[in-house]
């Protein structure tokens, strides 16, 4: 088995984070996404209100 660096696994859980936050603020993440997952998400309510 392999044996992960706990620094490692602290940087990818921190990304991860950033990204669900990055997806709720509609971020440069979310303006990436095509536009049919973006409506999506927004109709899901899974990104604030705004714009």
């Amino acid at each position: 088995m392999l044996k992960k660096n706990p620094v490692t696994v602290i940087i990818i859980i921190c990304l991860i984070i950033a990204g669900l936050i990055d997806l709720k603020n509609r971020g440069l993440f979310f303006r990436l996404l095509p536009t049919t997952i973006q409506d999506y998400l927004v109709d899901k309510g899974i990104t604030k209100n705004g714009d």
